[in-house]
């Protein structure tokens, strides 16, 4: 019972968090609220026990791309930010709203095809091991994600790259 009222709390942050994240009109809350919702992830991998999967995210995403964001955002001139602000027209929103429906019941329709809801519920049973996590994170074999931490690895160092460049004096 206790771990369904901690997702529950853990479900509520995460989504406040992100509704304010982006629809906020000040980038630094953005960048706040951003780091809220990283946590709260982390929190649902401590709440699996998948402690070390929670450590990395809140070492590598909570801690460094927040950073990196920050001081992005530290770089950035003040008159460039307040020239971003932009007026939202009605029509526009409707239509955003109208293509958001639209892809949320594409994904509705895909998830009754193909039954994933059924397949969670027999696949929620069983435990996976941690030794099969690790072998499929650092593996480079199908379905295994060596490659993609290594295209993030080489795109937050063109971050940093970027960050440096921009901030030197000319």
């Amino acid at each position: 019972m206790a771990n369904i009222v901690m997702f529950a709390i853990l479900s509520v942050v995460i989504l406040g968090s992100a509704i304010i994240c982006v629809t906020t009109k000040r980038i630094m809350r953005a960048a706040t609220f951003m780091l809220f919702v990283l946590f709260g992830v982390a929190g649902m991998y401590f709440l699996l026990d998948y402690t070390f999967l929670g450590a990395a995210q809140i070492s590598v995403y909570a801690g460094g791309v927040t950073m990196i964001y920050i001081f992005a955002i530290q770089l950035v001139n003040k008159r460039t930010l307040q020239g971003l602000v932009e007026k939202v027209k009605l029509s526009k929103l409707a239509v955003n709203a109208l293509l958001v429906l639209v892809c949320f019941a594409v994904v509705v329709v895909v998830f009754m095809k193909n039954k994933f809801i059924d397949l969670y519920a027999q696949v929620a049973d069983t435990e996976v091991p941690m030794e099969t996590i690790g072998t499929a994170l650092v593996g480079s074999e199908k379905y295994q994600y060596v490659l993609p931490f290594e295209f993030i690895s080489v795109f937050l160092l063109a971050c940093i790259i970027g960050g440096i460049v921009i901030s030197r004096k000319e």
